[in-house]
């Protein structure tokens, strides 16, 4: 959120008075460094590029679509380079890799080598280095991980560079795990950023703690901590006019003294005056924020701590940043399930072998990157911008779906002994499963022919699910790779859901279908780890409608709750404060109870959790009022005001309504005060029991009331909340000239346990649910297709499996019993074909050795006693062993060299 910002402080710097003559060329002192005893104020030419937000990232770079917004980000990294050449001492920092790389690609050799030594010299600096300024509540930490690592890879091939600063100055609200994981484990000393609440704000401005150690791990502790700066306004420049962008009215700096409006001493009072306002004598420098964090670790005080995170953020009493948790369900929805594949693409990847040419996940990974802007996966940007994200995803999906199908025809032909480029056997996938659609599984089935349904699992552990596709028949039978028949069972499908599939399908690819489905067809499936098996459906002489309700019935789960509906009418703006809600703000006026009986619920007896789909919409808008949807688990489960959820998928916060640890918070929005980002999941306790519920994208989520869990579902609002996007959330689907309020579908599940033992559910299922089992389909036409193929594969060796609390996260130190010590994992069984000829271990996001990181991280002093820690992490992997330990919530990245026909292979 923002637009393009080129803070030209440097020109007012030290700039000296001239008198009045002949008109020449003033060569300002700027050559000063930090001076002791005086307040050394740090200018810091920046520019603050959205990858979206008003316009397209394209539109953006190339100054395209200015009646929207006046910005082009090609001419401020054009302008950029000439302007430190003019004076050595000038220096800027960028941020964003998908900007930058997209102009270096651009540039001759000559610019390149310019650019390179005044990287090299410090003057030019790639901070935080990730592909956008990632949003740090509706993200998972995954793909927070993914997209730096991006953006670090290449600082680093081209430049020699590694990003040792934190910048993340307009995210709307900070996660703790922004803090610890991609700050101190990607190796950065300091942490700059913007957005906390007002009230926040205030406090710390009054008792000078805007500069803290953030320690955002209750696991690693201070060996995690962080230098954490917190601008006191924005990331605007100080109050007196010193904003330069084009169309500002700050006053522009006249230096030729033949002008009869020349200023420069005027403005150079100016800007004194903004820095005495904070105290001391002033001395002013260019600088970077590499500069200023060696200035203040070379301080060598202790700073004030700072634990959990900067959630929710509010700017004023009526205006809680708690609506953007939820908006754009259906985007936030795409991007999930575009990770989760994404991680099963880049498996299937490596193994099939990569190759320079040819199919790639990187256009879906790039993509990827993008949808995690601040104004992208957050839903607060415009809808045409949305729509291009989307399509962005769309594009890169088709790529890596048919780099899955060629991987997956490979494997069932060769397995994993020899590389092909062109397997006969071809698959197909069913994106639009969620809508009942899936043309393979819908095929006429009485002609003889059979439907091969292979299941991947991405898991490092084995997986037993139940699998569901539309069928149009009800004569079917299933059967496994051994030939041994599958109980499975046909469920009528919903009117609702086939409602749904005939107007989104026509929607979305412009055609109906052909048919319709009949049923649901479930089975059970057990799919080994990091590998797959394979089905096969087929006609039957029988009735098909078998069951398997011996496994899968209802049950009644030993607590009492109720599921409701309600909706909140958003505020409109009218009233005295004029703040209405919006993509960005929740700001309720009164709640409404829902009477349905369109929710769907299924207890799984073998799981012991309900599963509940719903579907929401098209919110009605006739009566003039914006709605915002949520649904309420009640329970008489007795919690004192205290809920928790998680921070970017990862580490579970202790909540309290209406409260703030670390200052006295006035509460003006009891509700929409006390939402919080949900991305994994959200639960209570009460000393006995523990309710959990975990979900399917990123919402918003609270406890208003004690007993009870709340999730916001779906908005759709008519008024715009003052924020700069100006427009309304107001999201439809249009179909024949007829457009109507954009249907939500989706599920979220819920579990009770015993006190103590909800997190193995909440870490392992939840992993699940990000890393859902792949189907792919293919068509057997006669012949025996298990006989000429390869039904089943592991890339694993078949008699190992990852330990219960390691995938691609771990469990928290004192979360559960067992699954929160150390774990260790046998690199020559999770690599059983190939040798390991290196291993190197480095930073989280790859640009270093972790030894080198470890050894030049800076280490900062906090006030009071030390606290006292039981950090466990893994040791040094024995290259003779090679076996890896793992504590509790850590993530270690290693560089893994395989000798293997491909020479020179590296798997990340």
């Amino acid at each position: 959120m923002g637009p393009v910002r080129l803070l030209l402080l440097l020109v007012l710097v030290a700039a000296a008075a001239a008198g009045v003559g002949e008109a020449v060329y003033i060569p300002y002192n700027t050559s000063a460094g930090m001076v002791p005893g005086k307040l050394n104020v740090h200018v810091v030419p920046h520019t603050h590029d959205d990858v979206g937000w008003l316009k397209t990232v394209d539109q953006y770079y190339v100054g395209s679509n200015n009646s929207i917004q006046g910005a082009c980000v090609q001419n401020v990294l054009d302008s950029l380079i000439p302007a430190l050449l003019k004076d050595e001492n000038r220096k800027f920092i960028y941020v964003e890799q998908a900007f930058f790389q997209r102009w270096w690609r651009n540039q001759n050799d000559m610019i390149k080598d310019t650019v390179k030594g005044l990287i090299s010299a410090g003057r030019l600096e790639l901070i935080n280095g990730g592909m956008c300024m990632h949003d740090e509540a509706a993200v998972h930490y995954i793909d927070m991980i993914d997209q730096t690592t991006l953006g670090h890879r290449f600082i680093k091939e081209e430049f020699g560079q590694i990003p040792r600063i934190g910048w993340q100055i307009d995210p709307f609200g900070h996660s703790a795990v922004q803090a610890y994981l991609l700050g101190a484990e990607v190796g950065f000393d300091a942490f700059y950023f913007f957005r906390i609440d007002y009230q926040d704000r205030d406090t710390r401005k009054g008792t000078k703690e805007l500069e803290v150690i953030w320690r955002g791990s209750k696991t690693f502790g201070s060996s995690a901590d962080i230098f954490a700066g917190i601008f006191p306004q924005n990331y605007e420049p100080p109050p007196g006019g010193f904003y330069f962008e084009v169309d500002d009215d700050s006053p522009v700096v006249q230096d030729d003294p033949l002008l009869f409006d020349y200023n420069v001493e005027e403005r150079v009072n100016d800007f004194v005056a903004a820095a005495l306002a904070q105290d001391g004598r002033v001395n002013a420098l260019y600088s970077t924020p590499s500069i200023y964090t060696d200035a203040k670790y070379a301080a060598n005080e202790p700073w004030p701590l700072k634990t959990n995170d900067f959630f929710p953020y509010a700017d004023n009493p009526n205006a809680y940043w708690s609506g953007y948790f939820t908006s754009r369900p259906a985007l936030k929805r795409y991007v999930r399930m575009m990770s989760g594949y994404y991680l099963a693409a880049r498996q299937l990847e490596f193994f099939k072998g990569r190759r320079n040419s040819g199919l790639t996940t990187d256009y879906l990974g790039d993509a990827l990157a993008l949808a995690q802007h601040h104004d992208a996966v957050t839903g607060t940007e415009k809808q045409h911008v949305a729509n291009d994200y989307a399509k962005r995803l769309s594009i890169g999906y088709t790529q890596a779906q048919d780099l899955v199908s060629t991987s997956l025809g490979c494997l069932t032909e060769s397995g994993s002994k020899s590389r092909c480029s062109s397997p006969t056997t071809k698959f197909s996938q069913c994106l639009l499963l969620n809508i009942t659609y899936c043309p393979p599984s819908e095929m006429d089935f009485s002609n003889g022919k059979s439907l091969v349904v292979l299941v991947y699992n991405s898991l490092g552990w084995k997986r037993e699910d139940v699998l569901r596709v539309p069928v149009s028949s009800d004569s079917i039978v299933v059967h496994d790779s051994e030939g041994r028949e599958i109980e499975s069972q046909l469920l009528p499908i919903a009117d609702a859901s086939l409602n749904l599939r005939d107007k989104h399908v026509k929607a979305y690819l412009g055609t109906s279908p052909n048919a319709k489905p009949k049923y649901w067809l479930s089975f059970p499936v057990s799919v080994p780890p990091l590998g797959f098996i394979t089905y096969l459906v087929s006609n039957t002489k029988k009735s098909a409608i078998t069951s398997f309700t011996n496994k899968f019935t209802n049950v009644k789960i030993e607590a009492n709750f109720e599921q409701k509906y309600k909706y909140y009418i958003g505020q409109d703006g009218n009233g005295s404060d004029p703040q209405a809600s919006g993509a960005y703000i929740f700001r309720p006026n009164g709640t409404v109870p829902i009477k349905t009986n369109d929710q769907i619920t299924r207890v799984y007896k073998e799981k012991d959790y309900v599963e509940t789909e719903f579907i929401v919409g098209p919110i009605p808008i006739d009566d003039g009022n914006g709605k915002e949807i949520a649904t309420e688990i009640i329970t008489n489960m007795v919690t004192n005001k205290t809920f928790y959820t998680d921070s970017s998928g990862r580490d579970f916060i202790k909540r309290i309504r209406d409260y703030r640890s670390e200052w006295k918070i006035e509460v003006h929005q009891p509700i929409a005060g006390n939402y919080y980002p949900v991305n994994l999941g959200i639960y209570l306790e009460d000393g006995g029991k523990e309710l959990s519920i975990l979900v399917d994208r990123s919402v918003g989520g609270s406890s208003i009331k004690d007993g009870q869990i709340e999730l916001m579902l779906h908005r759709r609002l008519l008024h715009d909340d003052g924020r700069g996007v100006a427009e309304a959330l107001n999201e439809t689907v249009c179909l024949d000239g007829h457009c109507e309020g954009l249907v939500i579908q989706g599920k979220y599940y819920l579990k009770f346990d015993p006190q103590g033992e909800g997190a193995k559910w909440r870490r392992t299922f939840g992993q699940e649910i990000y890393s859902p089992l792949l189907l792919a389909f293919s068509e057997q036409d006669g012949g025996n297709w298990v006989n000429s193929h390869i039904p089943k594969y592991s890339a694993m060796d078949p008699t190992y499996k990852l330990p219960d609390n390691v995938a691609l996260l771990t469990l928290q130190a004192g979360e559960h019993k067992d699954l929160s010590s150390l774990a260790s994992v046998d690199l020559k069984k999770v690599f059983p074909d190939n040798k390991i000829g290196k291993i190197i271990e480095t930073s989280l996001s790859a640009n270093q050795e972790r030894v080198a990181m470890e050894k030049k991280r800076l280490k900062w002093k906090v006030e009071g006693a030390p606290a006292k820690e039981n950090v466990v992490r893994g040791g040094p992997v024995d290259p003779s062993k090679l076996t890896v330990e793992l504590g509790p919530m850590e993530i270690r990245t290693f560089i893994v060299s395989l000798d293997h026909n491909i020479s020179g292979k590296q798997l990340l």
